[in-house]
């Protein structure tokens, strides 16, 4: 009797997984094979293949599509294939897909849910107009010397390891280094700290690695949250520990209680956050262009310059801090990493960027960094273009349906078009369409020349997305670009960075990482130029 129910329970089991991921064959919309339970994430879960490699592949797999689906675990997700699908989703239908995929309804994790890029419809628009005056280039220019000071204590740093190393050369595991020093940028243009993660670890830093390093644990509470919410709620399950949103709640409200009794101002994100509080903080009166920041560098929409006027709790504050720590710890720190490794690989690339560094500096005898001196390096730009390319360190953005939409047919042997349902989510495999030899000839190649100015006009805007697209995109874009930017100028100025014996060539993403690391690290050598 035992048998026949267990028989019948496997029998139930099987009908209901039949049913779940027969949704899109239903349809006619092509997928890779499921496995029951874990669909499409299995090689991931099992830590057996990087997430980004099974969405390319995915991608990759349907040549003639315009989009394919993907189940995660048992949540069906669509794919974007097409430039045209791209731009209709994140630009021209906005206010069909204005949000992100959050953590359910019952998420109760201040510190993530609260923070702009988890925040939905009027809210996300508000915050959004809020804090988009703070990452104005004008703004960014005051923090410069707050990036140059933490770059100067960098090459310190390394000439003290080169010179302890008695052979004129030191290994470096180089995402570790690019690490430490996003670390101490953040800390003292976001938190106004003086730290020195790039000497010796500190509790800022190990909080910092906690706070944006996606574990197993982690990404298994992430699909928890997106999958059965109410489980994890009934647990009590958050992302991040009470420790440390004590640790990052008190830091900042702290600060910002320390400046207001004493009066001090600096020019610094905790700085306009307070200034966003008591509704002060306002867009410059004098209009930069965008593409003084860079190829790269996405525009702010309509939303960001609306004002917009709304009283925001501690909590949201506290939030939006941690955003940009989230933010500048892990992207720019990815950027910097791969950039320095593409370089160690193509010499003849870092010869040229040094020749354009050392002409900048024979014009500035003082040797000052500004933020116009940064912006004037086009080939500096070329190559950071490049990386955000093959490298982007965010490989994967989404949007949520609003309410039922049409995405028209997934194919040409489709018979209807596909409705996609409210609540349901659309990937924009940013990785993918950066490597897909129909916009990119030759794409796995590292060639800068692709963003020359000869060049770069050929380049669609909706298949190099390095900072997201549509008016969801990155509002932190010129303040990343700026610091990896600078990283790169003090570093290459008075270094000369190689490959050695630890450097993994070629180059294959890390299987069991939830993030963008190469297998076997970061490993390069340093030694000082002459």
């Amino acid at each position: 009797m035992a048998f026949l129910i267990w028989v019948l329970l496997v029998v139930i089991l099987l009908l209901y997984f039949r049913q779940v991921y027969s949704k899109f064959s239903k349809a006619g919309v092509n997928h890779l094979p499921v496995f029951p339970l874990l669909g499409n994430s299995g090689h991931t879960l099992l830590r057996l293949d990087n997430i980004i490699n099974r969405i390319t592949l995915a991608y990759r797999s349907f040549p003639d599509d315009y989009f394919v689906g993907f189940y995660e675990l048992m949540n069906p997700l669509i794919i974007a294939k097409d430039v045209k699908l791209v731009k209709q989703i994140a630009v021209k239908d906005f206010e069909y897909f204005v949000d992100r995929r959050g953590f359910g309804k019952e998420f109760a994790d201040p510190l993530f849910g609260r923070n702009l890029l988890l925040l939905k419809g009027e809210e996300w628009k508000a915050m959004r107009s809020t804090l988009s005056p703070a990452f104005t280039s004008t703004k960014i220019r005051l923090m410069v010397p707050l990036m140059v000071e933490v770059g100067d204590h960098m090459i310190r740093t390394l000439r003290k390891k080169i010179d302890d190393s008695g052979v004129n050369y030191v290994d470096i595991e180089c995402k570790d280094l690019a690490t430490r020093y996003a670390n101490d940028v953040i800390a003292s243009c976001a938190f106004g700290l003086r730290v020195t993660s790039l000497e010796e670890g500190t509790q800022f830093y190990e909080y910092c690695k906690r706070m944006t390093t996606i574990s197993f644990v982690g990404m298994l509470k992430i699909l928890g949250y997106r999958t059965c919410p109410k489980i994890l709620k009934m647990f009590n399950i958050t992302l991040s520990s009470k420790a440390l949103s004590s640790f990052f709640s008190d830091l900042v409200l702290g600060t910002m209680r320390q400046r207001e009794e004493q009066h001090v101002l600096r020019n610094d994100m905790i700085q306009l956050l307070m200034e966003a509080k008591k509704g002060t903080l306002s867009h410059d009166s004098k209009v930069v262009k965008d593409a003084d920041a860079g190829f790269a560098t996405v525009e702010e929409s309509v939303v960001g310059k609306t004002k917009v006027v709304k009283e925001w709790s501690d909590v949201d504050l506290v939030a939006q801090a941690v955003l940009f720590l989230i933010a500048g710890f892990e992207t720019v720190s990815t950027v910097i990493a791969f950039t320095l490794y593409e370089l160690a690989l193509h010499p003849d690339v870092q010869d040229r960027l040094l020749h354009e560094i050392r002409e900048n500096v024979s014009q500035h005898k003082d040797n000052t960094i500004d933020y116009n001196v940064i912006q004037r390096m086009n080939y500096l730009d070329m190559v950071v273009s490049e990386v955000l390319r093959l490298w982007p360190p965010a490989p994967v953005a989404d949007r949520k349906a609003a309410r039922d939409y049409n995405l028209g047919r997934p194919n040409s042997t489709a018979q209807e078009d596909y409705i996609i349902r409210r609540g349901e989510t659309v990937q924009i495999p940013i990785w993918a369409f950066h490597r897909d030899p129909k916009y990119f000839p030759d794409p796995e190649k590292f060639d800068p020349e692709r963003f020359s100015d000869e060049n770069k006009h050929k380049i669609d805007p909706f298949s190099y997305m390095p900072f997201g697209v549509g008016p969801r995109n990155c509002i932190g874009s010129r303040f990343a670009l700026c610091e990896v930017k600078i990283a790169l100028y003090q570093l290459l100025q008075h270094i000369e960075v190689s490959a050695c014996p630890r450097t993994p060539v070629p180059a294959r993403l890390q299987p069991d990482s939830f993030q963008v690391r190469l297998c076997g690290g970061h490993w390069l050598r340093m030694k000082p130029r002459h």
